[in-house]
């Protein structure tokens, strides 16, 4: 029986220790040799942008991630440009045509700046992919090695939500930048002085959308296909305003450095930020990224001087005397979360810090949260109504409520 829980390749490289990532990400042991589908982790968030060489600068100059490899025109790929970009322990992949009959054109021209695939490292895809289809999930991409002068990385791919993908990879015997077919590269890029060496440490959790009735059905999924477990429901009024309402259930993979959030919309008076992401997104999909650091304050001040813009919260938050009673001793005070919208949740095990960006492209569908977590497993249920109605005014700006 195997419980105990190593570094990834990755975590390792960024310089993270076991009990720094269990605190940044809750990470807990589990038994992998009674796994029917292991997952060591995330390998790579990978977007469709309109324009990936300004959305890669972008995440270089606003968020503080390293350009470390490239595919595009110049190294045979002429399809797409692909920038891989890196955060700790977190690959970001952006993908943007170069062809116009690429059929990124077609799915940008659909979905916008988005999520399609969230990439997951195994130890064994064959046996992930045996699981798979035993469980009746639809295999995208049948298992196979790709190879360069570096090594041989086995792949393969299966269908979630949406057109969302989860590729799966091993690599344990690859020591390229990223991928056969990409190129390690290095941006021109030289952040301004001052600037920390990373603003995020690891990738905590993904939320996905999915249209109303579908939560259960994509819960189940990941229960019966990949052996997720489920760690927490959030239905009623934990999870509703005055105007809007929404469902959510969170699985993850039983290290938990994996986390889907999967919501649903509610029936409501009005529409709810799930239903903008669908009419906007025109279907399910990842609505936002959790990335942890261990400084929310210093990382939301680099951030808002790089110009990144977060969700208000209203002075009020702050002093009802109920959550003060409720959150206890944090390790900043309350004024200093409050100059800058921070906001904190406490439960049996410990207490977490959390903010939101607004959407970070033209549609209202993907945003960013950064979270703190100091002992904390869960997902802020008691900021879902502050957080839901700091949504709904930015809505209301939109005319989308």
């Amino acid at each position: 029986m195997t419980t105990t829980v190593n570094l990834t390749p990755e975590e390792l490289a960024a310089g993270q220790d076991l009990e720094q990532l269990k605190q940044l990400v809750g990470l807990v042991e589990y038994d992998i040799d009674k796994d029917p589908f292991p997952v060591t982790g995330w390998d790579a968030i990978v977007f469709v942008s309109g324009n990936a060489t300004q959305s890669a600068l972008y995440y270089q100059s606003a968020w503080g991630m390293q350009l470390v490899a490239y595919s595009g025109p110049e190294t045979g790929n002429r399809d797409h440009k692909s920038f891989v970009l890196k955060s700790g322990s977190i690959r970001f992949v952006i993908n943007g045509a170069v062809d116009p009959d690429s059929p990124l054109v077609e799915h940008h021209r659909k979905h916008g700046d988005g999520v399609v695939d969230i990439a997951l490292e195994v130890p064994d895809v064959d046996k992930c992919i045996a699981q798979a289809r035993r469980a009746g999930a639809t295999v995208v991409r049948e298992p196979e090695d790709v190879t360069d002068e570096h090594g041989i990385v086995r792949i393969a791919a299966i269908a979630t939500y949406g057109e969302t993908i989860h590729t799966l990879v091993d690599r344990s015997r690859y020591d390229g930048p990223y991928l056969p077919g990409y190129v390690e590269q290095q941006s021109s890029y030289v952040p301004r002085d001052g600037q920390p060496k990373r603003l995020f440490q690891a990738l905590d959790h993904i939320v996905g959308n999915v249209e109303l009735g579908k939560m259960d059905e994509w819960v189940e999924f990941y229960n019966r296909v990949m052996g997720f477990v489920n760690m927490a429901e959030f239905i009623g009024d934990d999870i509703a305003t005055d105007y809007s309402a929404l469902m959510s259930k969170v699985v993850a993979n039983g290290n938990h450095r994996v986390k889907f959030p999967l919501n649903e919309p509610a029936i409501a008076k009005k529409k709810s930020q799930i239903d903008e992401y669908l009419e906007f997104y025109r279907g399910a999909g990842a609505q936002h990224l959790a990335v942890a650091t261990g400084d929310i304050i210093g990382t939301v001040d680099a951030l808002r001087k790089n110009g990144v813009e977060f969700l208000d919260t209203p002075d009020s938050y702050y002093e009802d005397a109920e959550l003060r009673a409720r959150i206890g001793e944090v390790r900043v005070p309350v004024e200093e979360l409050q100059s800058r919208g921070i906001l904190v949740d406490r439960d049996e095990d410990g207490y977490l810090l959390q903010i939101f960006t607004k959407p970070l492209g033209d549609r209202p569908t993907v945003f960013f949260e950064l979270i703190e977590r100091h002992g904390s497993l869960g997902f802020g249920k008691g900021n879902f109504k502050a957080l839901f109605e700091a949504i709904e005014r930015e809505q209301d700006k939109r005319g989308n409520l």
